[in-house]
């Protein structure tokens, strides 16, 4: 299930990525099915010894085309131990949400992107995210848990601030909304309720067969109760002047 939309995103063989906070990896396989060089960071180990699992799994079934590369590793989001510049794509989904200093996180995934290059930024939408909110404390107040909830606006303006250009959002994961709102509802450790219950097995089904009904329904729903907010932006090359400025 993938949050960032690569028809909007387009990625090229060869080109460098960091999927930074990725978790137990979506993103960073996607990258190496299509021939990127894929570095995966998180500070979870144990997520990220998994995720190095399936990147053997995929290279030894021969998922990744010619000349991809995949890496897993353990990081820190606030110290990325990288040169500058040394990206082409920094993808960062659903995880600035969960961190204090996300300006300082926005610094350095504009630090290690190269001028030019181009990063995703997801996070939950506000609507949605308020509902789980407010209809549960277990939902945020957890050690790890969302600390924040962004304002598109908001989003985009601290993007800015970080020295990128936006150019792109969209809303997705329409139909999983009220799986959270029922989550939330029930119990998030409640697995066991009916209608939870119900909805993921319709979820895990959507997942699966790709229906067509389904695919229409979320294009729908995503504009309204999307789950999630994705914002694509560039990093802009330095004048003519700067860089003569820094060369001097």
């Amino acid at each position: 299930m993938l949050t960032v939309d690569f028809s909007r995103f387009p990625l090229a063989p060869g080109d460098r990525v960091l999927d930074l906070g990725c978790g137990a990896g979506r993103h960073a396989f996607e990258c190496y099915r299509r021939g990127a060089r894929v570095v995966a960071l998180d500070r979870n180990g144990e997520e990220i010894r998994e995720v190095a699992r399936w990147f053997a799994a995929m290279k030894e079934a021969g998922e990744a085309p010619e000349g991809a590369t995949a890496t897993a590793m353990e990081g820190d989001a606030l110290a990325l131990p990288f040169p500058d510049d040394s990206f082409d794509v920094v993808i960062i989904s659903e995880v600035m949400e969960h961190i204090p200093d996300d300006k300082g996180v926005l610094a350095e995934m504009v630090r290690v992107l190269r001028p030019g290059g181009r990063i995703a930024v997801t996070v939950p939408r506000y609507g949605p995210e308020k509902v789980c909110w407010a209809l549960s404390d277990a939902y945020h107040e957890v050690e790890g848990g969302h600390i924040r909830i962004y304002k598109a606006d908001e989003l985009l303006e601290k993007m800015r601030e970080a020295g990128l250009k936006p150019y792109g959002t969209h809303h997705a994961h329409g139909l999983h909304s009220p799986y959270w709102w029922l989550k939330c509802a029930f119990g998030v450790d409640n697995d066991k309720a009916l209608p939870v219950r119900a909805y993921h097995k319709l979820l895990v089904w959507d997942i699966m067969k790709k229906p067509a009904a389904t695919r229409v329904a979320e294009q729908l729903l995503n504009p309204v109760i999307g789950k999630s907010f994705v914002a694509y932006a560039t990093k802009p090359h330095l004048p003519a002047d700067a860089v003569a400025g820094e060369r001097a």
